[in-house]
C-alpha cells in the first residue's frame, strides 16, 4: 500500500494552456480521496498524471517514497478504472481479468487464484465464462474493477467509473465501492463531477476549479465551512442560496440588510473581527435550503429573522419538499417538512436560521465568517 505525494505539479499544453496549476497534495495510505469539480477543471488531467498517461510539465510526483515522474505507467504499481470499462469483447470475463497478469508472466495457478478471489469479492464468480456483450452495465463495471483488483496495486485510480450507469445502479455501486475500499485497504483516488458521489464515499474531497485546488477537507467540513463562494455553491444539493446584502451597525449590533429586510446578526457573528471592516459595505450572504423554514414552530422560534416570500414552485420529494421562492428580486430555495402546507402562488412567512449563515466578500468571494 502507498501514500501519494504531489508537489507543485503543473500541466501545461502547447499554446500556453495551463490545465493544472501548482497542485500540492499529500494523499495518505489507504485514503479514499475524491477529486471533484466542473468539467474542464483539471481533475482527470491530474489523475492521468498520477497514472503516467500524461506527462508532468513541472513538479514532483511520489508514490510511496519513490519519485515516479519518469516511471512508465506499467511500473507504477497502480491500476486505473475508466468510465467506459475498456473490456475486450472477444474475451471472457475471466480472460479480461487475467489479461494484465498474463502479460506480466504470472504463473497460471496464481492467475486462477487471483481472478477467482476477485470474482468472489465482487460477486461475479458466476459470470467468469461470459463475454462482455452478455453483461449489464453494472456487471461490466465490476469486471473492470476486478481487472484492477487482481493486480494488487498500491493505488487505485478511478475516472468517473459510475457515470454510464443509471441512477439506481449508481447508488448501489457507490456502496459497493466503499465496501471494496474497506476490504482491500488500498489508496483510492477517484474523479467525479457528481458531488453526491464525493460526499458519500470520500474520506477527503479536493474541490477544483480552473486547474486550481479550491479546498481540501472532509465532506462534512466542506459542507459546513466552505472557504469561498465556489465551494459553497458546488457542494450541496440543492445548492446554497446566495443573497446580495449590506452590513450595517446600529449601536453595538450588526444588521444584514437585503430586499427591504433588516436582520440582526447573532453576537458570535457580529463580534467576528474580520467582519468589522465590512460594515457599510456590500457582501454576499449564504444560507443552505435547510436553514429556511415555513413551519409555525420555527416561525415562533426565529421571530427576529422572519421574512415575506412568494412561492413560485413546490417540488414534493417524498421525504421533503423544495419550495422555490422569490423575495423581492432574489430567488431562494427552501428544503422543508413534507407536511408543509405551502403551495405555488402563496405569499408566506419564511424563518431564516441565521446561526447557519455564511458571509462572503463580494469581490474576492472568500468566506469572511460562518
Amino acid at each position: 500500500m502507498a501514500s501519494v505525494s504531489l508537489k507543485h505539479i503543473y500541466k501545461k499544453y502547447p499554446g500556453g494552456v495551463t490545465a493544472v496549476s501548482d497542485f500540492n497534495l499529500e494523499i495518505k495510505d489507504k485514503e479514499f480521496l475524491v477529486l471533484v469539480g466542473p468539467s474542464g477543471c483539471g481533475k482527470t488531467t491530474t489523475l492521468r498524471m498520477v497514472a503516467g498517461l500524461e506527462e508532468i510539465t513541472e513538479g514532483e510526483l511520489f508514490i510511496g517514497d519513490r519519485l515516479v515522474n519518469d516511471v512508465a505507467p506499467k511500473d507504477r504499481k497502480i491500476a486505473m478504472v475508466f468510465q467506459n470499462y475498456a473490456l475486450y469483447p472477444h474475451m471472457t470475463v475471466f480472460e479480461n481479468m487475467a489479461f494484465g497478469l498474463k502479460l506480466s508472466k504470472t504463473p497460471k495457478e496464481e492467475i486462477k487464484r487471483r481472478v477467482e478471489e476477485a470474482g468472489r469479492i465482487l460477486d461475479i464468480s458466476h459470470l467468469l465464462d461470459r463475454k462482455p456483450k452478455a453483461l449489464s452495465g453494472g456487471q461490466k463495471q465490476r469486471v473492470a474493477l476486478g481487472r484492477a483488483i487482481v493486480r494488487n496495486p498500491m493505488v487505485f485510480l478511478l475516472d468517473e467509473p459510475l457515470s454510464n450507469l443509471d441512477a439506481k445502479l449508481r447508488a448501489s455501486m457507490r456502496t459497493e465501492l466503499t465496501k471494496l475500499h474497506n476490504r482491500v485497504g488500498t489508496t483510492f483516488i477517484y474523479v467525479t463531477h457528481d458531488q453526491t458521489e464525493a460526499m458519500t464515499m470520500a474520506t477527503r474531497i479536493v474541490v477544483m476549479k480552473d486547474g486550481l485546488i479550491q479546498q481540501v477537507d472532509t465532506p462534512q467540513t466542506l459542507y459546513d465551512a466552505p472557504c469561498n463562494l465556489f465551494v459553497a455553491g458546488f457542494i450541496g444539493t440543492p445548492q446554497m442560496n446566495f443573497i446580495n446584502a449590506e452590513l450595517e451597525k446600529k449601536g453595538d449590533d450588526v444588521y444584514v440588510n437585503f430586499e427591504g429586510n433588516s436582520i440582526k446578526l447573532p453576537a458570535e457573528k457580529a463580534n467576528n473581527e474580520a467582519l468589522q471592516e465590512y460594515i457599510g459595505k456590500e457582501v454576499i450572504i449564504g444560507l443552505r435550503p435547510e436553514a429556511l423554514h415555513d413551519e409555525p414552530m420555527h416561525l415562533a422560534t426565529f421571530t427576529e429573522s422572519t421574512i415575506d416570500a412568494h412561492v413560485d414552485v413546490t417540488e414534493l420529494m417524498g421525504s421533503e419538499i423544495f419550495l422555490y421562492l422569490t423575495v423581492g428580486e432574489t430567488a431562494l430555495i427552501a428544503r422543508v417538512n413534507p407536511r408543509s402546507t405551502s403551495r405555488a402562488g402563496d405569499d408566506i412567512k419564511i424563518a431564516l436560521d441565521i446561526s447557519r449563515m455564511h458571509i462572503f466578500d463580494k469581490d474576492t468571494e472568500r468566506c469572511i465568517c460562518h
